[in-house]
């Protein structure tokens, strides 16, 4: 039931809310220290050339996933509160 209201909540926002805020990498990553006190958290590749990152801050709980383009921008992704690192295993790692 909620999924399903967080699903309907997310097709119905407009078009113009769901486009990407982007800048130059520099720029976003010091106002995510500088503004909410996030660093990096995880990382990864997403696609063909891009980074996705979470920056998260501890005395907040503020978190941020962003996605590095192979020209520099840095784009928002999502954002939010209450964040919490998980230490669960990946399935199919054995180290």
């Amino acid at each position: 039931m909620i999924r399903a209201s967080i699903l309907a909540a997310c097709f119905a926002m407009p078009a113009a809310a769901q486009a990407p805020q982007c800048a130059p990498r520099a720029e976003v990553l010091a106002l995510l220290a500088e503004t909410y006190g996030e660093s990096p958290r995880a990382v990864g590749i997403a696609g063909e050339a891009s980074i996705m990152e979470v920056f998260a801050s501890a005395a907040s709980g503020t978190w941020t996933v962003t996605i590095t383009l192979a020209d520099g921008r840095m784009c928002l992704v999502a954002s939010g509160s209450n964040f919490e690192a998980v230490a669960a295993p990946i399935p199919g790692d054995d180290t």
